[in-house]
Protein backbone atom coordinates (compact mmCIF):
# COMPACT_ATOMS: atom_id res chain seq x y z
CA UNK A 1 0.00 0.00 0.00
CA UNK A 2 1.12 3.23 -0.92
CA UNK A 3 2.23 5.89 2.03
CA UNK A 4 -0.55 7.84 1.27
CA UNK A 5 -3.01 5.04 1.24
CA UNK A 6 -1.57 4.03 4.44
CA UNK A 7 -2.28 7.79 5.90
CA UNK A 8 -5.42 8.16 4.80
CA UNK A 9 -6.30 4.32 6.25
CA UNK A 10 -5.20 5.45 9.50
CA UNK A 11 -7.01 9.00 9.64
CA UNK A 12 -9.85 6.77 9.03
CA UNK A 13 -9.35 4.67 11.96
CA UNK A 14 -8.31 6.98 14.35
CA UNK A 15 -11.66 8.66 13.37
CA UNK A 16 -13.28 5.84 14.02
CA UNK A 17 -11.57 5.41 17.33
CA UNK A 18 -12.61 8.37 18.72
CA UNK A 19 -16.35 8.44 17.09
CA UNK A 20 -16.40 4.81 19.25
CA UNK A 21 -14.71 6.94 22.09
CA UNK A 22 -17.61 9.59 22.18
CA UNK A 23 -20.20 8.05 21.91
CA UNK A 24 -19.27 5.73 24.58
CA UNK A 25 -18.89 8.67 26.91
CA UNK A 26 -22.03 10.33 25.81
CA UNK A 27 -23.77 6.46 26.36
CA UNK A 28 -22.17 6.39 30.36
CA UNK A 29 -22.99 10.40 30.90
CA UNK A 30 -26.80 9.32 29.77
CA UNK A 31 -26.68 6.53 31.99
CA UNK A 32 -25.55 8.46 34.82
CA UNK A 33 -27.40 11.34 34.62
CA UNK A 34 -29.60 12.79 37.44
CA UNK A 35 -32.86 14.35 36.28
CA UNK A 36 -33.81 17.06 39.06
CA UNK A 37 -37.56 18.31 38.48
CA UNK A 38 -39.27 21.18 40.02
CA UNK A 39 -43.16 20.26 41.34
CA UNK A 40 -44.45 23.62 42.44
CA UNK A 41 -47.44 22.70 45.26
CA UNK A 42 -48.73 25.19 47.48
CA UNK A 43 -48.01 26.43 51.34
CA UNK A 44 -46.11 24.53 54.42
CA UNK A 45 -49.20 23.88 55.75
CA UNK A 46 -51.15 22.77 52.90
CA UNK A 47 -52.41 19.11 51.57
CA UNK A 48 -50.35 20.17 47.93
CA UNK A 49 -46.79 20.55 49.89
CA UNK A 50 -47.56 17.20 51.85
CA UNK A 51 -48.51 15.49 48.80
CA UNK A 52 -45.59 16.42 46.88
CA UNK A 53 -43.26 15.33 49.52
CA UNK A 54 -44.79 11.73 49.10
CA UNK A 55 -44.60 11.68 45.75
CA UNK A 56 -40.69 13.34 45.72
CA UNK A 57 -39.64 10.49 48.69
CA UNK A 58 -41.24 7.73 46.90
CA UNK A 59 -40.21 8.36 43.14
CA UNK A 60 -36.54 8.65 44.18
CA UNK A 61 -36.95 5.64 46.21
CA UNK A 62 -37.55 3.95 43.33
CA UNK A 63 -36.18 5.95 40.46
CA UNK A 64 -32.97 6.58 41.81
CA UNK A 65 -32.29 9.07 38.62
CA UNK A 66 -34.80 11.58 39.36
CA UNK A 67 -34.60 14.47 41.80
CA UNK A 68 -38.27 16.15 42.68
CA UNK A 69 -37.63 19.43 44.39
CA UNK A 70 -41.22 20.31 46.02
CA UNK A 71 -41.88 23.96 45.82
CA UNK A 72 -43.85 26.11 48.14
CA UNK A 73 -46.21 28.58 45.94
CA UNK A 74 -49.24 30.79 46.62
CA UNK A 75 -51.49 28.35 44.42
CA UNK A 76 -53.26 26.68 41.73
CA UNK A 77 -53.29 29.68 39.25
CA UNK A 78 -49.75 31.17 40.06
CA UNK A 79 -48.79 27.24 40.15
CA UNK A 80 -50.37 26.93 36.24
CA UNK A 81 -48.31 29.76 35.09
CA UNK A 82 -45.31 28.43 36.28
CA UNK A 83 -45.39 25.56 34.53
CA UNK A 84 -46.05 27.61 31.94
CA UNK A 85 -43.17 29.62 31.65
CA UNK A 86 -40.68 26.67 33.12
CA UNK A 87 -40.02 28.16 36.51
CA UNK A 88 -41.43 24.60 37.64
CA UNK A 89 -41.69 21.73 35.51
CA UNK A 90 -44.51 19.96 36.91
CA UNK A 91 -47.22 21.25 39.49
CA UNK A 92 -50.98 20.27 41.42
CA UNK A 93 -53.49 22.73 40.38
CA UNK A 94 -57.57 22.67 41.02
CA UNK A 95 -59.53 21.14 37.74
CA UNK A 96 -60.91 24.41 37.60
CA UNK A 97 -58.29 26.16 36.79
CA UNK A 98 -57.65 27.75 33.16
CA UNK A 99 -55.23 25.86 31.05
CA UNK A 100 -52.26 26.90 29.68
CA UNK A 101 -50.63 26.21 25.89
CA UNK A 102 -47.86 24.27 26.91
CA UNK A 103 -49.06 22.65 30.46
CA UNK A 104 -49.81 18.76 30.06
CA UNK A 105 -51.91 16.24 32.02
CA UNK A 106 -50.27 13.89 33.95
CA UNK A 107 -53.01 12.20 36.37
CA UNK A 108 -56.38 12.76 38.84
CA UNK A 109 -55.28 12.98 42.27
CA UNK A 110 -58.05 13.46 44.55
CA UNK A 111 -61.36 15.61 45.58
CA UNK A 112 -61.17 18.86 47.33
CA UNK A 113 -63.94 20.14 48.95
CA UNK A 114 -64.92 24.08 49.64
CA UNK A 115 -64.61 25.16 53.42
CA UNK A 116 -66.53 27.61 54.85
CA UNK A 117 -65.87 27.98 58.48
CA UNK A 118 -67.26 30.33 60.40
CA UNK A 119 -67.12 31.75 64.35
CA UNK A 120 -70.49 30.54 65.90
CA UNK A 121 -70.94 33.68 68.02
CA UNK A 122 -71.05 35.15 64.29
CA UNK A 123 -74.51 34.75 62.93
CA UNK A 124 -74.05 32.46 60.02
CA UNK A 125 -76.52 30.12 58.56
CA UNK A 126 -75.53 30.31 54.91
CA UNK A 127 -72.90 31.82 52.93
CA UNK A 128 -75.17 34.84 52.13
CA UNK A 129 -74.67 35.96 55.97
CA UNK A 130 -71.58 36.79 54.76
CA UNK A 131 -72.69 40.20 54.76
CA UNK A 132 -71.39 43.26 56.54
CA UNK A 133 -68.54 40.83 58.20
CA UNK A 134 -64.95 39.86 57.80
CA UNK A 135 -62.93 36.91 56.14
CA UNK A 136 -60.10 35.99 55.30
CA UNK A 137 -59.00 34.47 52.00
CA UNK A 138 -56.23 32.06 50.69
CA UNK A 139 -53.64 34.01 48.88
CA UNK A 140 -54.71 35.87 45.73
CA UNK A 141 -53.16 33.30 42.66
CA UNK A 142 -54.50 30.41 44.63
CA UNK A 143 -57.24 28.22 43.45
CA UNK A 144 -59.25 29.04 46.88
CA UNK A 145 -58.77 32.63 46.40
CA UNK A 146 -60.22 32.59 42.50
CA UNK A 147 -62.82 30.12 43.32
CA UNK A 148 -64.33 32.39 45.96
CA UNK A 149 -65.40 35.48 44.06
CA UNK A 150 -67.89 33.60 41.92
CA UNK A 151 -69.32 31.23 44.61
CA UNK A 152 -70.40 34.89 46.54
CA UNK A 153 -71.61 36.25 43.50
CA UNK A 154 -73.68 33.50 43.09
CA UNK A 155 -75.48 34.37 46.41
CA UNK A 156 -76.05 37.77 45.82
CA UNK A 157 -72.72 39.19 47.16
CA UNK A 158 -70.19 42.04 45.74
CA UNK A 159 -66.83 42.42 46.97
CA UNK A 160 -68.05 45.41 48.81
CA UNK A 161 -70.57 43.98 50.96
CA UNK A 162 -68.21 42.63 53.19
CA UNK A 163 -64.36 42.76 54.26
CA UNK A 164 -62.24 40.42 52.76
CA UNK A 165 -58.11 39.73 53.53
CA UNK A 166 -56.38 37.68 51.53
CA UNK A 167 -53.74 35.60 54.14
CA UNK A 168 -51.46 32.86 53.84
CA UNK A 169 -53.50 29.34 55.68
CA UNK A 170 -51.35 30.02 58.78
CA UNK A 171 -52.39 33.75 58.92
CA UNK A 172 -55.99 32.75 58.17
CA UNK A 173 -56.14 30.40 60.81
CA UNK A 174 -54.44 33.35 63.35
CA UNK A 175 -56.47 35.62 62.62
CA UNK A 176 -59.90 33.63 62.85
CA UNK A 177 -58.89 32.13 66.16
CA UNK A 178 -58.00 35.67 67.41
CA UNK A 179 -61.85 37.25 65.88
CA UNK A 180 -59.90 39.17 63.71
CA UNK A 181 -61.89 37.56 61.10
CA UNK A 182 -65.72 36.44 61.25
CA UNK A 183 -65.08 33.65 58.91
CA UNK A 184 -62.22 31.83 56.26
CA UNK A 185 -62.48 30.34 53.01
CA UNK A 186 -60.06 27.08 52.20
CA UNK A 187 -60.61 24.51 49.58
CA UNK A 188 -58.57 21.77 50.71
CA UNK A 189 -59.02 17.90 51.07
CA UNK A 190 -60.61 15.99 54.08
CA UNK A 191 -58.96 15.75 56.94
CA UNK A 192 -56.35 18.47 56.76
CA UNK A 193 -54.73 18.86 60.70
CA UNK A 194 -55.11 22.36 61.22
CA UNK A 195 -58.56 22.33 60.05
CA UNK A 196 -59.49 19.80 62.07
CA UNK A 197 -57.65 21.30 65.22
CA UNK A 198 -59.34 24.83 64.77
CA UNK A 199 -62.78 23.22 64.74
CA UNK A 200 -62.71 20.81 67.71
CA UNK A 201 -61.69 23.95 70.00
CA UNK A 202 -66.15 24.38 69.52
CA UNK A 203 -66.00 28.42 68.95
CA UNK A 204 -66.19 27.51 65.11
CA UNK A 205 -68.38 25.70 62.86
CA UNK A 206 -68.91 24.68 58.93
CA UNK A 207 -71.07 26.44 56.85
CA UNK A 208 -73.01 24.59 54.23
CA UNK A 209 -72.81 25.33 50.53
CA UNK A 210 -75.46 23.66 48.37
CA UNK A 211 -77.29 24.62 45.03
CA UNK A 212 -74.50 22.81 43.61
CA UNK A 213 -77.12 22.62 40.33
CA UNK A 214 -77.05 26.02 40.10
CA UNK A 215 -73.36 26.82 40.87
CA UNK A 216 -72.65 24.56 37.70
CA UNK A 217 -74.43 26.48 35.61
CA UNK A 218 -71.55 28.79 35.63
CA UNK A 219 -68.77 26.19 36.93
CA UNK A 220 -69.29 23.20 35.16
CA UNK A 221 -66.26 21.54 36.71
CA UNK A 222 -67.62 21.94 39.89
CA UNK A 223 -68.75 18.60 41.73
CA UNK A 224 -71.73 17.72 44.30
CA UNK A 225 -70.17 15.85 47.33
CA UNK A 226 -70.92 15.98 51.21
CA UNK A 227 -68.59 16.26 54.25
CA UNK A 228 -69.85 13.26 56.42
CA UNK A 229 -70.93 13.22 59.65
CA UNK A 230 -68.16 13.34 61.82
CA UNK A 231 -65.23 13.76 59.36
CA UNK A 232 -62.98 16.33 61.93
CA UNK A 233 -64.25 14.56 65.32
CA UNK A 234 -66.20 11.22 66.04
CA UNK A 235 -66.97 11.95 69.12
CA UNK A 236 -68.50 15.66 69.33
CA UNK A 237 -68.75 14.43 66.47
CA UNK A 238 -67.83 17.54 64.03
CA UNK A 239 -69.63 17.78 61.46
CA UNK A 240 -72.82 16.97 63.53
CA UNK A 241 -74.74 15.98 60.59
CA UNK A 242 -74.12 15.26 57.02
CA UNK A 243 -72.59 18.65 55.50
CA UNK A 244 -73.36 19.47 51.79
CA UNK A 245 -70.46 21.15 50.36
CA UNK A 246 -69.20 21.30 46.46
CA UNK A 247 -65.42 20.09 44.98
CA UNK A 248 -63.54 20.24 42.57
CA UNK A 249 -60.35 17.91 41.42
CA UNK A 250 -56.66 18.33 41.89
CA UNK A 251 -54.43 17.30 39.34
CA UNK A 252 -50.83 16.96 38.69
CA UNK A 253 -49.33 18.49 35.67
CA UNK A 254 -45.83 19.60 33.59
CA UNK A 255 -44.81 21.38 30.82
CA UNK A 256 -44.83 19.28 27.51
CA UNK A 257 -41.05 19.54 27.19
CA UNK A 258 -40.06 17.84 30.25
CA UNK A 259 -38.43 14.59 29.40
CA UNK A 260 -40.80 11.66 28.68
CA UNK A 261 -39.42 9.37 30.35
CA UNK A 262 -39.18 11.09 33.59
CA UNK A 263 -42.73 11.77 33.25
CA UNK A 264 -43.32 8.11 32.56
CA UNK A 265 -41.42 7.12 35.65
CA UNK A 266 -43.23 9.27 38.04
CA UNK A 267 -46.91 8.25 36.09
CA UNK A 268 -45.48 4.64 37.41
CA UNK A 269 -45.00 5.49 40.70
CA UNK A 270 -48.44 6.94 41.17
CA UNK A 271 -49.96 3.49 39.84
CA UNK A 272 -47.45 1.09 40.88
CA UNK A 273 -45.98 2.24 44.39
CA UNK A 274 -49.61 3.17 45.76
CA UNK A 275 -48.60 1.69 49.36
CA UNK A 276 -45.19 3.13 49.79
CA UNK A 277 -47.23 6.30 48.80
CA UNK A 278 -50.18 5.78 51.21
CA UNK A 279 -47.71 5.34 53.91
CA UNK A 280 -46.03 8.80 52.95
CA UNK A 281 -49.54 10.21 52.88
CA UNK A 282 -53.30 8.61 53.46
CA UNK A 283 -54.37 11.06 51.10
CA UNK A 284 -52.64 9.73 48.01
CA UNK A 285 -55.43 6.28 48.44
CA UNK A 286 -57.41 8.90 46.80
CA UNK A 287 -55.72 8.70 43.08
CA UNK A 288 -58.55 8.51 39.93
CA UNK A 289 -57.27 5.12 38.04
CA UNK A 290 -55.74 5.76 35.15
CA UNK A 291 -59.23 5.75 33.22
CA UNK A 292 -60.26 8.93 34.59
CA UNK A 293 -56.89 10.34 33.95
CA UNK A 294 -57.26 9.62 30.42
CA UNK A 295 -60.02 11.84 29.89
CA UNK A 296 -59.44 15.31 31.39
CA UNK A 297 -60.32 17.22 28.89
CA UNK A 298 -56.84 18.34 27.84
CA UNK A 299 -54.01 16.96 26.40
CA UNK A 300 -51.71 13.96 28.42
CA UNK A 301 -48.30 14.40 28.78
CA UNK A 302 -46.37 12.06 26.27
CA UNK A 303 -44.61 10.04 29.20
CA UNK A 304 -47.97 10.14 31.11
CA UNK A 305 -49.67 8.71 27.49
CA UNK A 306 -46.82 6.48 26.78
CA UNK A 307 -47.48 4.73 30.27
CA UNK A 308 -51.21 4.58 30.27
CA UNK A 309 -50.80 2.76 27.05
CA UNK A 310 -48.00 0.93 28.10
CA UNK A 311 -45.84 1.53 25.55
CA UNK A 312 -42.82 0.35 26.08
CA UNK A 313 -41.16 -0.60 23.08
CA UNK A 314 -37.73 -0.62 23.90
CA UNK A 315 -37.68 -2.72 27.63
CA UNK A 316 -36.52 -6.25 26.15
CA UNK A 317 -33.66 -4.61 23.66
CA UNK A 318 -32.30 -2.54 26.58
CA UNK A 319 -32.53 -6.04 29.32
CA UNK A 320 -31.76 -8.15 26.68
CA UNK A 321 -28.03 -9.31 27.74
CA UNK A 322 -29.07 -9.36 31.38
CA UNK A 323 -32.21 -11.63 30.64
CA UNK A 324 -30.32 -14.07 29.00
CA UNK A 325 -28.06 -14.47 31.72
CA UNK A 326 -30.56 -14.86 33.95
CA UNK A 327 -32.79 -17.31 32.21
CA UNK A 328 -31.01 -20.60 32.93
CA UNK A 329 -32.02 -19.51 36.56
CA UNK A 330 -35.28 -18.31 36.26
CA UNK A 331 -36.55 -21.55 35.02
CA UNK A 332 -35.30 -23.32 38.13
CA UNK A 333 -37.26 -21.01 40.24
CA UNK A 334 -39.91 -20.13 37.98
CA UNK A 335 -42.53 -23.20 39.24
CA UNK A 336 -42.09 -21.96 43.20
CA UNK A 337 -42.14 -18.22 42.34
CA UNK A 338 -45.68 -18.71 40.19
CA UNK A 339 -47.47 -20.76 42.51
CA UNK A 340 -46.88 -18.48 45.35
CA UNK A 341 -47.94 -16.14 43.10
CA UNK A 342 -50.87 -17.97 42.21
CA UNK A 343 -51.93 -18.31 46.13
CA UNK A 344 -50.56 -14.72 47.04
CA UNK A 345 -53.04 -13.21 44.64
CA UNK A 346 -55.85 -15.64 44.99
CA UNK A 347 -55.71 -14.94 48.36
CA UNK A 348 -55.44 -10.93 47.73
CA UNK A 349 -58.70 -11.31 45.48
CA UNK A 350 -60.68 -13.33 48.11
CA UNK A 351 -60.38 -10.46 50.63
CA UNK A 352 -61.26 -7.92 48.23
CA UNK A 353 -64.09 -10.32 46.78
CA UNK A 354 -65.35 -10.46 50.79
CA UNK A 355 -65.63 -6.86 51.01
CA UNK A 356 -67.62 -6.44 47.42
CA UNK A 357 -69.88 -9.11 48.91
CA UNK A 358 -70.38 -6.54 51.82
CA UNK A 359 -70.91 -3.77 49.62
CA UNK A 360 -73.55 -5.81 47.91
CA UNK A 361 -75.24 -6.58 51.29
CA UNK A 362 -75.26 -3.10 51.85
CA UNK A 363 -77.09 -1.96 49.23
CA UNK A 364 -79.80 -4.47 49.66
CA UNK A 365 -80.39 -3.31 52.78
CA UNK A 366 -80.55 0.86 52.00
CA UNK A 367 -82.96 -0.14 49.19
CA UNK A 368 -84.97 -1.14 51.96
CA UNK A 369 -84.23 1.40 54.51
CA UNK A 370 -87.15 3.70 56.02
CA UNK A 371 -85.48 6.22 57.66
CA UNK A 372 -83.65 8.95 57.08
CA UNK A 373 -80.98 7.46 60.60
CA UNK A 374 -81.01 4.14 58.63
CA UNK A 375 -79.14 5.70 55.82
CA UNK A 376 -77.05 7.16 57.88
CA UNK A 377 -76.08 4.15 60.10
CA UNK A 378 -75.20 2.07 56.55
CA UNK A 379 -73.44 5.26 55.34
CA UNK A 380 -70.96 4.85 58.57
CA UNK A 381 -70.63 1.33 57.94
CA UNK A 382 -69.81 1.99 53.98
CA UNK A 383 -67.10 4.20 54.98
CA UNK A 384 -65.68 1.69 57.77
CA UNK A 385 -65.61 -0.62 55.30
CA UNK A 386 -63.35 1.78 53.20
CA UNK A 387 -61.23 2.59 55.71
CA UNK A 388 -60.57 -1.28 56.33
CA UNK A 389 -60.00 -1.94 52.95
CA UNK A 390 -57.36 1.28 52.77
CA UNK A 391 -55.71 -0.63 55.34
CA UNK A 392 -55.60 -3.71 54.15
CA UNK A 393 -54.16 -2.19 50.93
CA UNK A 394 -51.07 -0.75 52.85
CA UNK A 395 -50.73 -4.23 54.73
CA UNK A 396 -50.87 -5.94 50.94
CA UNK A 397 -53.63 -8.00 52.12
CA UNK A 398 -55.41 -6.97 48.61
CA UNK A 399 -54.16 -5.62 45.72
CA UNK A 400 -53.86 -2.79 44.31
CA UNK A 401 -55.56 -3.56 41.38
CA UNK A 402 -58.62 -5.71 43.94
CA UNK A 403 -58.85 -2.07 45.34
CA UNK A 404 -59.44 -0.33 41.95
CA UNK A 405 -62.16 -3.15 41.22
CA UNK A 406 -63.86 -2.36 44.62
CA UNK A 407 -63.88 1.38 44.23
CA UNK A 408 -66.46 1.03 41.30
CA UNK A 409 -69.58 -0.71 43.88
CA UNK A 410 -68.31 1.36 46.58
CA UNK A 411 -68.96 4.82 44.29
CA UNK A 412 -72.48 2.86 43.55
CA UNK A 413 -73.63 2.08 47.36
CA UNK A 414 -72.69 5.81 48.02
CA UNK A 415 -74.77 6.68 45.04
CA UNK A 416 -77.44 4.63 46.32
CA UNK A 417 -77.67 6.17 49.50
CA UNK A 418 -77.67 9.43 48.34
CA UNK A 419 -80.60 8.79 46.09
CA UNK A 420 -82.98 7.11 48.76
CA UNK A 421 -82.02 9.92 51.02
CA UNK A 422 -83.55 12.15 48.29
CA UNK A 423 -86.13 9.71 47.78
CA UNK A 424 -87.38 9.15 51.70
CA UNK A 425 -87.23 13.31 51.83
CA UNK A 426 -89.21 13.55 49.31
CA UNK A 427 -91.93 11.30 50.85
CA UNK A 428 -91.65 13.31 54.18
CA UNK A 429 -91.89 16.71 52.63
CA UNK A 430 -95.08 15.30 50.82
CA UNK A 431 -96.57 13.96 54.06
CA UNK A 432 -96.10 16.87 55.47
Amino acid sequence: MAKGGRVLLLGAVTISIMVGIASLAAILVERNRIYTVRLATGGPTGEYYKFGQAIAQVTEAHEPKIRIEVVESAGSTRNMQDVQNRVADLALVQNDTKVLPDVRAIAQLYPEMFHFIARKDAGFESVADLKGKRIALMPAGSGSYTLFWPLIQHYGLAAQDFRATAMTPREAHVAIASNEVDAMFRIIGLGNQSVANLLRTDQFELIPIDQVGALQLAQPYLQETTITRGTYDGGSPIPPDDLPVVAVSSLLVAHKDVDPEVVRAITRVLYEYRNELIGANPRTAAIESPEVSQNLGFPLHEGASAYYNQDDPNFFVEYAEPMGLLLSFSILVASGVWQFRLWLVGRQKNRADMYNLEILELIEQVDKAQSIQELQDLRHQLFSILKQVVVDLDIDRISPESFQSFTFPWEVAITTIRHQELVLLNIESTKN
